[in-house]
């Protein structure tokens, strides 16, 4: 039991660090240390055109697909040249790299907003799951949907490290809502003998398939919905 203690503790800790760490990411922060090391912020034009090819790359990708996504595309957005844009980055794979940090620091600051402010963790899944598909789906942040759904559909037997990347991803959160279901049922407010693992994949499953399909139809209801039903489906849990 302490052993499992100690493992939930220091996991609070990495989810406390996941909520935070991008929260100051534009202009300074977690990725522009680690992609822009040494430079000057405010004047050097070297973090904005890489915040330019990371921007505009990341749309591509999201509509057109990493693969679908030549490199002409990117100079094209940028306004760019070759030497320019190598100048940066090294190949199209380390773009997309940044561009995935970039992708999940927007989708943090988007679904993370209040949730640790949320002392109750059965209202703290719920407003995750809300903030998911109403501000980051259903905002429809990026052009084509779901930027982590669409690379996983896409990269998929194509890109073993990409695609396991993004699942890990997946398993994260799924293991966060299991870690706040772990919390309720400690402090009493869940029914007795529920698989937290199971109850928390399938609400990563959900929000899967409410990006899917609102993705192929962009129809709000499909947001409001699932909401709605899931909702529905965690008030079940209490006792």
């Amino acid at each position: 039991m302490r052993s499992l203690f100690r493992f939930k503790e220091r996991y609070l800790l990495y989810i406390d660090n996941l909520i935070h760490s991008c929260n100051t990411y534009r202009p300074v922060g977690l990725l522009y240390r680690k992609y822009f090391p040494g430079e000057d912020i405010v004047s050097d034009k070297g973090y904005i055109t890489k915040r330019n090819i990371i921007e505009k790359s990341l749309q591509l990708f999201s509509v057109k697909g990493y693969y679908n996504t030549s490199i002409s595309d990117i100079l094209a957005a940028t306004h760019l040249t070759k030497g320019g844009l190598y100048g940066h980055f090294a190949s199209k794979a380390d773009i997309w790299q940044a561009v995935y940090d970039e992708a999940v620091c927007v989708w943090r600051e988007r679904v993370f907003s209040g949730v640790r402010d949320r002392t109750d963790p059965i209202t703290r899944i719920t407003t995750f799951i809300e903030n998911d598909l109403r501000n980051y789906l259903g905002a429809d942040v990026f052009e084509g949907g779901c930027f982590f759904l669409n690379m996983l559909v896409e990269l998929a037997g194509q890109s073993d490290p990409m695609s396991k990347q993004i699942l890990r991803g997946f398993v994260r959160i799924s293991k966060l809502i299991q870690v706040w279901l772990d919390e309720a049922a400690g402090k009493g407010l869940l029914k007795p003998g529920l698989n937290h693992r199971e109850i928390a994949s399938f609400i990563v499953i959900s929000l899967n398939g409410a990006a899917a399909l609102y993705t192929s139809s962009r129809d709000n209801t499909i947001v409001d919905q699932t909401i709605a039903q899931l909702g529905f489906y965690v008030r079940q849990l209490k006792v």
